[in-house]
């Protein structure tokens, strides 16, 4: 990719813009249906969103130019980008490219390598027994709000250690769905409008405002535990009983707080955010939709409960078990396939350049969706089916290349391998817990917010194995 030397082919512009606000209509009535229809007009589209040009990549592989061969020519930004920062600040994942960036990463990535996250794993899954196992069995539930709560409460163990007060958890809870939707506002309308002093503007600044400030008390709360002169200090001075006790209350977080001199406070907020924005909605996404699959797929759920079984017995799940469970790794990345997670994705052209003969303008925003990547048949044959045995080792190779739900190059998400973690270990104590599950809604709709969500999804969870599908069929 360089600057162009000879005629650049015309970048088609997709029809239906309206005056003043492009095809932000189509973009808020149903931005996955829009997204999915703009392969037939070329690998690279022109669309307004407000009287903004914007720059959608519809060919997986020069996505990956974006991201990988070529990334230097097209940085971190543009709208979505811009309307995360609004919460997430600078964190890692919205910082523009440059030292800080990389200094950022470097210093949390320790936080995220195997070993460190499997000293977690076994109070994580603690956590989540706990928590699945109150449920009340035959009681019609909302498995997303469900999946978000339980994925929110294992991250918080997981980070901020097992003594987190309670009061902050709740609050976070509440929070966050209002805030993903009010991001996605910003999103898809015309800057003008966000910027007016409307109830709803208003409300998503009050909410970002909130969060914040239970940001800091967590933070607070964890440089408290950890100094030394601290009362779970001074116990776990006084007794190894209390050491290894005030050992198993650390976090993950706990390798960023002697980096707060160079981070900064702000900083050390948005790093946080981050993390907590990624856990929550695109986790807890996949595990509703990865539930609702298996109990549509009864052959599937077969398949999980024997290699459970085969690997745990009757013993409860542990941290060591998880590498074990292949076939469940393989339908957790099929929901994630089937379902995008994220359905859009911004850069902006840093110089004038060439994308597949196509002259992108600097300043451009360029855009390109997980979703649309996944649901392309020449890569992903039958897109809409669920298949988790497309993930087999050898019959992926030419999928793989295709999968950008985490992205991919040097913005590829650094959670990456704590999500898997605990995609799996949410998971196998599901089932586990409940030998038999059903749904009780009509069959979802999925709907982009944040990321691809189930717009109403009911199970009920049972704890009888009479009539059940996975033995019964």
């Amino acid at each position: 990719m360089s600057a162009p030397t000879t005629a650049a082919i015309p970048t088609p512009t997709v029809p239906g813009g309206l005056p003043l606000i492009g095809h932000g209509l189509r973009l808020a009535r149903d931005p996955l249906a829009f997204f999915k229809s703009l392969r037939e007009y070329g690998s690279v589209v022109r669309i307004r969103i407000g009287p903004t040009p914007a720059y959608v990549v519809t060919d997986p592989a020069l996505t990956r130019r974006v991201l990988v061969t070529d990334a230097a020519h097209f940085t971190k930004g543009g709208k979505y980008n811009d309307a995360l920062r609004v919460f997430l600040g600078d964190g890692i994942a919205t910082v523009a490219d440059g030292d800080t960036h990389l200094r950022n990463r470097r210093l949390m990535q320790p936080m995220f390598n195997k070993a460190h996250i499997a000293e977690h794993g076994d109070a994580m899954i603690e956590q989540v027994r706990t928590m699945v196992g109150a449920w009340t069995a035959g009681e019609p539930r909302d498995v997303l709000a469900d999946m978000n709560g339980i994925t929110l409460a294992a991250f918080l163990v997981a980070v901020f250690g097992a003594d987190l007060p309670a009061h902050l958890e709740g609050e976070f809870t509440a929070l966050m769905p209002d805030i993903m939707k009010g991001t996605i506002r910003q999103v898809i309308l015309p800057p003008w409008i966000t910027r007016l002093p409307l109830p709803a503007n208003r409300a998503h600044a009050d909410r970002v405002a909130r969060l914040r400030a239970l940001i800091d008390q967590a933070i607070d709360h964890r440089v408290d535990a950890a100094a030394p002169g601290s009362a779970a200090a001074a116990d776990a001075e006084a007794c190894p009983h209390a050491s290894q006790a005030h050992q198993q209350q650390k976090g993950l977080f706990e390798t960023l707080i002697g980096a707060e001199d160079q981070l900064g406070r702000r900083q050390l907020q948005d790093e946080t955010i981050t993390l907590l924005a990624g856990s929550i909605e695109t986790t807890g996404t996949t595990l509703a939709w990865a539930l609702y699959e298996i109990a549509r797929n009864p052959a599937v759920e077969r398949r999980l409960r024997e290699e459970l079984a085969s690997v745990c017995g009757d013993r409860p799940l542990r941290h060591d078990d998880i590498d074990r469970l292949p076939y469940a790794r393989r339908v957790l990345q099929e929901a994630i396939r089937k379902y995008g997670v994220l359905w859009m994705v911004t850069r902006t052209a840093a110089r004038d350049v060439v994308l597949g003969g196509h002259l992108i303008p600097e300043g451009a925003d360029v855009m390109w969706s997980p979703y649309l990547h996944q649901h392309d048949s020449a890569l992903f044959p039958d897109p809409d089916s669920f298949d988790p045995d497309r993930w087999e080792t050898g019959g992926a190779a030419g999928t793989r290349g295709s999968f950008l739900a985490f992205g991919d190059g040097r913005r590829k998400c650094i959670g990456e391998n704590f999500a898997w973690v605990e995609l799996q270990i949410i998971l196998a104590t599901v089932l586990q817990a409940w030998p038999r599950f059903q749904v009780t809604s009509r069959p979802p709709r999925a709907q982009a917010v944040i990321t691809v969500e189930p717009d109403a999804l009911a199970m009920e969870f049972h704890s009888d194995v009479s009539q059940h599908p996975a033995t019964s069929r």
